[in-house]
């Protein structure tokens, strides 16, 4: 592949001066949109940039900081791609698809997901009833947003309450899993009162939790699995990956979890959980790479909880460790990401 002039796009969360980069540590789970919201966010954008250079590309950053200028700046910025990894736009976390679709309109060859694929993963009730509709298994569920109620199937306690539209396990806390009409409709109304969104009930699926990560197009290949293991998670905590286990690295939650290549998965259940995921993948028109995120139960049925277009890349993140016990190398990674990104401008 030709040497290329790769910008690596990414936002900002916060205003202030940029926060210096972390020492290596345990890297958070999982993809949030509102990084703010963690503690020593672990950029991956550094890791990226040194896998380009190794590649013989000529890699470069640009901010989107919100403002107009680093928009029209970026119009100009004269790459022959782009490495997108905004997640954001001004500090709001639905506008990364209106990103992607300001280069689609630059047309600038750009890593991941589209402007459809980021507005179908990111409304997760969409994307249920997408799932549905192609005999995807994902937990039952309904929605509901200061008494209206869009009602999809009859559901059963227990239940788990989580904003509609939020990533990175935002809205999800120990308080998530619910067992009566009254913690309910209390939760109900946190969702409504601290996220402004619509809460999507659905049915709390006890099991493995399981991602898949995928690499490709039109050959997509699923990559080994990964196990986020909540077994030694406190007696009587929920076993779900709320925003503790996820970035709160204070914790006992975060510390006492931790992903890993999954064990003990037989060929038949492999192969269910990746076919599953390659549906769900293909369903919501992910592209390039990306992770969905599935429990597995004890009678060894599969469902789709949700699907992450343009996952994390840090080289500690689920995606890398997947690929890497795929048998690919970090730079490997990056360079089958950047192929698949410039085929589809050839």
């Amino acid at each position: 592949m030709a040497n290329m002039k790769v910008t690596i796009l990414h936002d900002v969360w916060e205003e202030g001066p940029p926060e210096p980069e972390p020492e290596p540590v345990k890297a958070p789970r999982g993809k949030n949109a509102k990084r703010r919201k963690k503690k020593n966010p672990l950029h991956d954008r550094e890791e990226i940039f040194a896998a380009l250079t190794k590649l013989g590309h000529e890699p470069s950053y640009h901010i989107l900081d919100g403002k107009n200028q680093s928009l029209l700046a970026l119009a100009k910025c004269g790459a022959d791609l782009i490495f997108n990894l905004t997640e954001s736009y001004a500090g709001d976390d639905t506008m990364d698809k209106n990103i992607a679709a300001y280069l689609e309109l630059l047309q600038i060859p750009y890593t991941g997901g589209g402007p459809q694929a980021l507005y179908l993963s990111q409304d997760k009730s969409l994307a249920k009833k997408i799932f549905d509709f192609h005999k995807i298994k994902t937990p039952d569920f309904a929605t509901s947003y200061k008494g209206r109620t869009d009602h999809s199937h009859d559901i059963e306690f227990p239940l788990i309450v989580k904003p509609v539209s939020e990533d990175g396990s935002i809205g999800i806390d120990t308080g998530s899993v619910v067992d009566s009409v009254k913690e309910l409709m209390e939760r109900i109304h946190y969702i409504h009162e601290e996220f402004d969104s619509p809460a999507l009930i659905e049915e709390y699926i006890e099991g493995r939790e399981i991602y898949a990560s995928i690499l490709g197009n039109d050959n997509a290949e699923v990559l080994p699995m990964i196990e986020l293991d909540l077994s030694k998670l406190p007696k009587g905590t929920p076993r779900i990956a709320c925003h503790d286990v996820k970035f709160d690295q204070e914790t006992e939650a975060y510390k006492v979890t931790k992903s890993a290549p999954a064990e003990d998965l037989d060929e038949e259940t492999t192969q269910k959980l990746q076919d599953t995921a390659l549906a769900a993948y293909r369903a919501l028109k992910l592209r390039d790479y990306g992770r969905i995120d599935m429990r597995l139960n004890k009678k060894g049925q599969v469902y789709v909880i949700e699907a992450n277009p343009n996952p994390w890349l840090a080289s500690a993140a689920e995606f890398s460790m997947a690929a890497k016990k795929g048998g690919y190398s970090y730079t490997d990674m990056i360079e089958k990401i950047v192929e698949l990104a410039r085929a589809r401008s050839m």
